[in-house]
C-alpha cells in the first residue's frame, strides 16, 4: 500500500451548485397551515389556515418571489405575505426575505441556508419577547405535486426546537 505524497495536495470536492434549489416551487400552489400563535411556553393550540401560495422567478433569475395568502374564517384571521429567496453563488446559500408590504418592512437578518439533496435547512437569530432564539425553516417532503415547510424556535442555541408553522403546499 502506498502512502499518499506529503506534496500532493487531497483533491478539492466541488461546491454543489444550488441555483435552481427552489425551482420546484415555481408557479401557484393551495397552502394549508398549521399554527402555533402563542411560542415557547408548551402551548399545543394549534389554529389551522387555507389559500393560496405562489411564486415566481424574477427576471429569469437565481431569485424567487411568493405571494402567500390564507385565511380561517371560523376565527376571523388572515394572514397575507410576501417572501423573497436570493441565491449567492459565492456561497452556495439561499438568503430568504420576509417582505410585509402593507408595512414597509423588509425582515433583516434574512434566514440563510442551503439544500442537502431533498432537504433544505435555513437559518437565522431573532429576538422574540425579549430575548434572542435561534429560528429554523427546514424544506422537506419535496415532489412536483406537494412540498413541506416548518418553523422553528429554539431558545436554547439549537439543543431542542419547537415547531410553530407547518405550510404543506399541494397542486393537481
Amino acid at each position: 500500500m502506498q502512502a499518499a505524497s506529503p506534496n500532493v495536495p487531497p483533491p478539492v470536492k466541488a461546491e454543489r451548485d444550488g441555483a435552481h434549489d427552489f425551482d420546484f416551487l415555481i408557479g401557484d400552489w393551495k397552502a394549508h397551515v398549521r399554527r402555533l400563535p402563542d411560542r415557547l411556553n408548551g402551548s399545543n393550540a394549534w389554529v389551522d389556515y387555507d389559500g393560496i401560495s405562489n411564486h415566481k422567478k424574477i427576471l429569469d433569475s437565481n431569485a424567487n418571489f411568493e405571494e402567500f395568502e390564507v385565511d380561517n374564517p371560523v376565527k376571523h384571521l388572515h394572514i397575507k405575505a410576501q417572501t423573497l429567496r436570493v441565491y449567492n453563488p459565492q456561497s452556495h446559500q439561499w438568503s430568504i426575505y420576509l417582505l410585509d408590504v402593507d408595512k414597509g418592512v423588509l425582515s433583516l437578518p434574512p434566514v440563510v441556508g442551503q439544500f442537502t439533496g431533498n432537504r433544505g435547512e435555513f437559518f437565522d437569530q431573532e429576538d422574540y419577547k425579549g430575548r434572542a432564539i435561534l429560528v429554523r425553516y427546514v424544506w422537506l417532503n419535496i415532489s412536483p405535486r406537494s412540498a413541506r415547510m416548518e418553523q422553528s424556535f429554539s431558545p436554547d442555541g439549537g439543543k431542542t426546537w419547537e415547531v410553530n408553522w407547518i405550510c404543506e403546499l399541494s397542486r393537481d
